[in-house]
């Protein structure tokens, strides 16, 4: 799998604009592996995706970026709306950030409650682990 690609202008614009320095992509390893069994137990769809055109292909790409933009509004939304139910924490997160201004407040919050899931999913984790610790 290639890692270079020529650079071009954003606008496809050639000669003194673009530049032609290749551009390197960090390779990931087990992504490269995830990859590659894709294309293994999917021939058809590799061979699909392979003579796809380039601008079919391109906004499959931006429709998936879409899509995952899309998904993340709807669970912000619905935290927001969580906490907006809960009295008394929607009082604990006016009190963190009343010095804020508005518009921050609820990029803020949404942040604190990702930080919060995050530490929850990794005492989940180290438990599984201590849980499956190998015996002898």
């Amino acid at each position: 799998m290639s890692t270079t690609k020529l650079k071009t202008a954003p606008n496809g614009a050639s000669g003194a604009t673009a530049s032609n320095e290749p551009q390197t992509y960090r390779i990931n390893p087990e992504t490269e592996t995830k990859i590659d069994n894709w294309i293994k137990q999917n021939p058809k769809g590799w061979d699909y995706i392979k003579t796809m055109p380039r601008d079919r292909l391109e906004r499959t790409v931006v429709l998936n970026d879409v899509r995952k933009m899309e998904a993340r509004q709807r669970i912000e939304s619905g935290v927001m709306k969580e906490i907006n139910n809960d009295p008394v924490r929607k009082q604990a997160y006016d009190i963190l950030t009343k010095d804020m201004p508005e518009e921050r407040r609820e990029e803020v919050i949404l942040g604190m409650e990702r930080e919060k899931w995050r530490a929850k999913q990794k005492t989940q984790t180290q438990t599984q682990t201590r849980r499956e610790g190998v015996s002898v």
